[in-house]
C-alpha cells in the first residue's frame, strides 16, 4: 500500500461551480479509522464524480460514499473522497474535474453513469490512474470495455423483462410510447430491445425524444396525445432528471411509466424491475478499494447486478386506478411513494 496525502484544496477550490454534494453526511468528506495524531496513518484520495444530479446518481453516490466509510473503519486506514462532484452533464466540466483529479494525483477516479465514465477514463489514459465506474447499462457500446485500468458496474436493464410486465398490466396494450434521450448511450440497447419485443408481438409503438427538461416534458406531451397505452424509459439519464415533471402528466393521462431503475419510480414513475442502486453502490465502492490495495489487474472488464426487484409507486398506481398483484410475479415486491429525492 501506498501513504499519500490529504485532496489539495485546489480541486475544491477550482470546481466549486461543478460541485454538487449528494446528501451524504460526510463531515469533510473523510473516511477515517479514527486514529491519533501520532499514529501514521494509511491515506488514500478518492474521486466521486456524477454525471448530473438526479435520485438515481444520487442514491448512488450516497452509498459509495458510506461503504467508503465502512472500508475505512475496517481496514485501519483513511479514506478522503471530500466532496462527490457533478458534471453537471457537461462534458467540458467533467474534462475539468477529471483534469483536477489527476493533477492531484488520486488514487482512484469513481465515475457514475456513461458520459461521466467515458471523460474520466480518457482523463486517466496517461497515468492509468485507475477508475472504476458505476452504472453504466452497455460497458461494450460505451467502449470502456478491454481497457487495463478501467472496471466497474453495470445496471444492465432486463428489457424484455418489462416488457412482460407491461403486457402483465394489461393484456390488450396495443400501442407503447418509448421516451428516451438519443444522447443517452445507455438508452441505445434497451430500446433496440423493446422495439424487437414489441415487433415480436404485433403491438406498435411511437418514439419521443429530448434532450432537455423541456424538451423531454414536450415528448412526454406528444405520446399522451397520441393515445398509447403504456410509456417505457430505460435506464436514461435526462429523462429521469425530468421525471417529477411527468409523472404528474402520465398520471393524469391514465398511462402507466414502466422505467429501467427504482429511482424513477421513486419520482412518480409506475413500476420497475431493476437492480437496487444503493447494492450497486456498495459493490462500486468495494471494487474501487479492491483497485487501489491490490491492483486493478485482478478486476473484471465490469461486473453485472442482479435485479429481480420489483418497485411500485403506490400513490401512483390509485391515481391510475391499477391493480398491480400482477407484478408480484417478476420479483421481491416494494412500495415506494412519490419524493424529491
Amino acid at each position: 500500500m501506498k501513504t499519500t496525502k490529504f485532496f489539495k484544496a485546489s480541486l475544491a477550490a477550482l470546481l466549486t461551480i461543478a460541485m454538487a454534494a449528494c446528501g451524504t453526511d460526510t463531515s469533510e468528506g473523510t473516511a477515517s479509522a479514527g486514529t491519533t495524531d501520532a499514529e501514521e496513518t494509511t491515506v488514500y484520495k478518492v474521486a466521486i464524480v456524477k454525471q448530473l444530479d438526479h435520485a438515481s446518481l444520487d442514491e448512488i453516490a450516497n452509498a459509495i460514499a458510506a461503504e467508503f466509510d465502512v472500508l475505512a473503519a475496517e481496514n485501519g486506514v483513511v479514506i478522503e473522497y471530500g466532496d462527490i462532484y457533478s458534471g453537471q452533464n457537461d462534458q467540458t466540466t467533467l474534462q475539468q474535474i477529471g483534469s483536477q483529479a489527476i493533477a492531484d494525483n488520486v488514487d482512484v477516479i469513481v465515475p457514475i453513469a456513461t458520459l461521466a465514465a467515458q471523460t474520466m477514463t480518457a482523463a486517466a489514459s496517461d497515468t492509468e490512474t485507475p477508475v472504476v465506474y458505476a452504472a453504466i447499462s452497455d460497458p461494450e457500446a460505451a467502449e470502456l470495455t478491454g481497457i487495463s485500468y478501467v472496471s466497474g458496474t453495470s445496471d444492465a436493464l432486463n428489457t424484455p423483462l418489462i416488457m412482460d410486465m407491461i403486457l402483465a398490466q394489461n393484456p390488450d396494450v396495443k400501442t407503447v410510447g418509448l421516451l428516451y434521450s438519443k444522447s443517452e448511450a445507455n438508452s441505445e440497447r434497451p430500446i433496440a430491445e423493446a422495439k424487437e419485443y414489441l415487433d415480436a408481438k404485433g403491438i406498435s409503438y411511437v418514439e419521443a425524444n429530448g434532450n432537455t427538461n423541456d424538451e423531454v416534458i414536450q415528448a412526454a406531451s406528444s405520446l399522451i396525445g397520441q393515445n398509447v397505452d403504456a410509456i417505457f424509459t430505460p435506464t436514461d439519464n435526462v429523462i429521469m432528471a425530468a421525471e417529477l415533471a411527468i409523472a404528474p402528466m402520465f398520471a393524469e393521462a391514465g398511462i402507466p411509466h414502466f422505467t429501467g431503475a427504482d429511482s424513477f419510480v421513486r419520482n412518480g414513475a409506475y413500476t420497475t424491475c431493476g437492480v437496487n442502486y444503493t447494492e450497486l453502490g456498495t459493490k462500486t465502492a468495494d471494487l474501487a478499494f479492491e483497485a487501489i490495495t491490490k491492483g486493478i489487474s485482478g478486476l473484471d472488464d465490469y461486473y453485472l447486478m442482479d435485479g429481480g426487484i420489483v418497485t411500485v409507486n403506490t400513490e401512483t398506481a390509485e391515481a391510475l386506478g391499477l391493480d398491480y398483484d400482477a407484478l408480484k410475479a417478476f420479483g421481491e415486491l416494494v412500495e415506494v411513494i412519490t419524493t424529491e429525492d
